[in-house]
């Protein structure tokens, strides 16, 4: 019998490793933290006022209207599934029927059907699986045992796994990102530029695959239940929350509040909502909205969604539960071992399915069943969804919300927006502290730290010419990565440049905004998604205070007694000249800025199926009402100098007369010349 890992204890490119449960002491993090625990508090005391079923009501009418516009609201689209069977396999007692259907025009979703050997109109079981590249198969031991117990139990691959990986390679024989977990995060970070999260698509697949199984004559739709493990566990509890016909849920190893959940194992882009803290919730609220419905909540004692976190969202429940005379009907159990489903867990689960779907009636115990391979269960000829006619991928779909949801705002209105957002001259200078002076023949160098804002810490280096006088100032975003492709560009480091301009006779500030370089897990193509999604989180926008940082770096500048304030200007490589053009935008004393390798495009983003680092610009909303173009309007008559626009993947693209191009192997110095003059 082929033998295969315990249920989800495969997380390819989840959640950040284990080792960050007990991260390095990280200054930004922790100040990150407090803010999520005052929330968090603020939630807390919220619920502890509700003290009657109509209070309760009451909530879940506020918290469901802010779930949907946190999400961007769900599909409206209701069209025909084009539901069709290609094979089946027949196992002992039991059939598996590969199943393909369309939850939105050429979106499709593979998936397996288990189903009683018998004739009949059995209850049916959605079964969503967790974050394993390999999708439905994981979940079969689950899905067949449920199929011998009488139900119907669908499997399905969610996105980015299984027969549905979004930037797979037949020349790599696997996806370009790297695996399910970031090509979740790929599609997050374009979700949220446009104002959605792309979780309204996973929960929208869950919705379609309940239809799915209301359809088929051997279920009854009275009797639905759903049950999955990890991510599939987060589908679990937000298809449970928000689709009425769900009937009993049991999802596992997901629950936990985010006192516990914020700065340990945060999840990926459709299990966090950008503004969810700040909008007063926490992971309870899901369990919450659908109240009386049956929730049996599983974890495991070893599993970094620790029994610990989950423990306070279970008592939470429990108490509003009983408002409605309903306590019975939340049940809470701890399995032995690490993140799964281990036997002792799926026994729970055939027994609450029983209890609830089946009048209490029906076998409880775990059998053994033949395991069948990934090709065994695949549902296309050719193991992917893209070979099926007119088959669309997520970034397709996103990029046609883009088109529809488009609404260009005034330049008035977009630095209104910014100002909102923080991006604004602070008017005094910080205090600063210098760690480390070295003097030099052509400078003086000077490490320093200074408060960006209180209880955030930047630090920099200070680059001060031996000439007398007031001298011109340049402000140097520091980037640490190499520029691509170096042997074309023959481009120095961002060091390297600034002790150019400070021989030049300028007074250089290369400094580096805020960061948590500890909570970066280095994942190729998506930069520090973690910080940027705990700055959403709580509210914040993280490209947005970097460009803040920036704002605060000119005001260091312009306080030194060395510095021209009416000639400072600005050199940010990458997608680090988002925030430098934001800043400039809103600041007159940026007399120029030179941006380089900058993508040139939110939409260039939007169009390929792969981007590198677009969660370090990513906005909510944003590009629903301006681009690039609109931040170099807004910095005015004051000069953006522009070299070589890239597109997201690093690629220098060709587009027109209104940027400077090197050629093959110039290097920088016509371009610092051109600058400096």
């Amino acid at each position: 019998m082929l033998r295969f890992p315990p249920l989800c204890a495969l997380i390819t490119g989840f959640l950040v490793s284990l080792s960050a449960q007990t991260p390095p002491a990280d200054p930004l993090l922790e100040w990150l933290g407090r803010r999520a625990l005052v929330q968090l508090d603020q939630r807390e005391k919220a619920i502890a006022e509700i003290r009657t079923a109509r209070d309760a009501d009451r909530r879940r009418e506020m918290v469901r209207k802010k779930m949907l516009q946190l999400i961007g609201g769900l599909p409206s689209y209701r069209g025909p599934l084009r539901a069709r069977t290609t094979g089946s396999i027949q196992g002992d007692g039991y059939v598996i029927e590969k199943v393909i259907f369309e939850s939105l025009p050429g979106f499709h979703v593979t998936g397996n059907a288990y189903r009683p050997g018998k004739a009949g109109r059995y209850p049916g079981i959605l079964v969503p699986v967790g974050h394993t590249q390999e999708g439905k198969p994981e979940m079969q031991l689950l899905a067949a045992n449920l199929a011998k117990k009488g139900y119907v139990a669908f499997a399905y691959d969610p996105i980015g796994q299984g027969e549905r990986e979004q930037t797979y390679l037949p020349q790599l024989g696997r996806p370009l990102s790297g695996g399910a977990g970031n090509e979740h995060l790929e599609s997050g970070a374009r979700s949220i530029l446009i104002g959605q999260s792309v979780a309204r698509y996973f929960i929208f697949d869950a919705m379609r695959a309940v239809d799915y199984l209301v359809s088929r004559p051997d279920v009854d739709g009275e009797r639905i239940g759903v049950t999955g493990c990890s991510g599939g566990g987060a589908i679990t509890t937000y298809a449970a929350a928000f689709d009425a016909r769900i009937r009993a849920a049991a999802p596992g190893c997901f629950l936990n509040t985010f006192r516990k959940l914020f700065t340990g194992p945060t999840p990926d882009s459709e299990m966090s909502f950008p503004a969810f803290l700040s909008s007063g919730l926490d992971l309870a609220d899901f369990f919450e909205l659908p109240a009386p419905l049956p929730w049996l909540m599983l974890a495991t004692s070893e599993d970094y969604f620790t029994p610990d976190g989950a423990r306070p969202v279970y008592e939470e429940v429990k108490r509003w539960y009983g408002l409605y005379g309903a306590g019975d009907r939340v049940r809470f159990f701890v399995g032995p071992g690490p993140h799964g489903t281990p036997k002792e867990s799926r026994e729970e689960i055939y027994r609450w399915m029983n209890r609830w779907l089946k009048d209490g009636k029906g076998d409880e115990r775990d059998e053994e069943v033949k395991l069948y391979t990934n090709h065994d269960l695949r549902v296309t000829a050719g193991g992917h969804v893209d070979e099926e006619p007119g088959s669309r991928k997520l970034y397709q779909i996103i990029l046609e919300e883009y088109h529809n949801s488009r609404q260009q705002r005034s330049p008035a209105q977009l630095i209104e927006a910014l100002r909102a957002l923080g991006v604004a001259p602070s008017g005094s200078a910080p205090r600063v502290s210098a760690v480390e002076q070295t003097g030099g023949m052509d400078y003086r160098l000077e490490r320093i730290q200074f408060e960006a804002e209180p209880g955030v810490t930047v630090h920099g280096k200070l680059y001060l010419p031996n000439v007398e006088g007031r001298k011109p100032a340049v402000v140097v975003v520091e980037d640490k990565r190499l520029p691509v492709p170096l042997h074309v560009t023959r481009s120095p480091s961002t060091a390297a440049l600034a002790e150019a301009m400070a021989r030049a006779g300028r007074v250089v500030l290369e400094f580096e905004p805020r960061d948590a370089p500890a909570q970066n897990d280095g994942r190729p193509f998506l930069g520090n998604w973690l910080l940027n999604e705990r700055f959403d989180l709580v509210g914040l926008n993280l490209p947005a205070s970097r460009a803040r940082d920036i704002l605060v770096a000119v005001d260091v500048l312009a306080a030194r007694p060395e510095v021209d304030a009416d000639s400072i200007r600005g050199y940010a490589r990458g997608v680090k000249g988002f925030w430098l053009l934001m800043a400039a935008a809103m600041d007159s004393r940026l007399r120029r800025i030179w941006l380089d390798r900058t993508p040139w495009s939110f939409r260039e983003g939007m169009i390929h199926p792969m981007t590198s680092h677009l969660f370090d610009a990513v906005i909510p909303g944003f590009a629903r009402h301006w681009d690039f173009r609109d931040l170099v309007e807004a910095v005015g008559e004051r000069r953006v100098y522009w070299t070589d626009p890239a597109n997201w993947m690093n690629q220098v693209v060709f587009r027109g007369a209104a940027y400077r191009y090197r050629s093959v192997g110039e290097g920088d110095g016509p371009s610092l010349a051109e600058f400096l003059r």
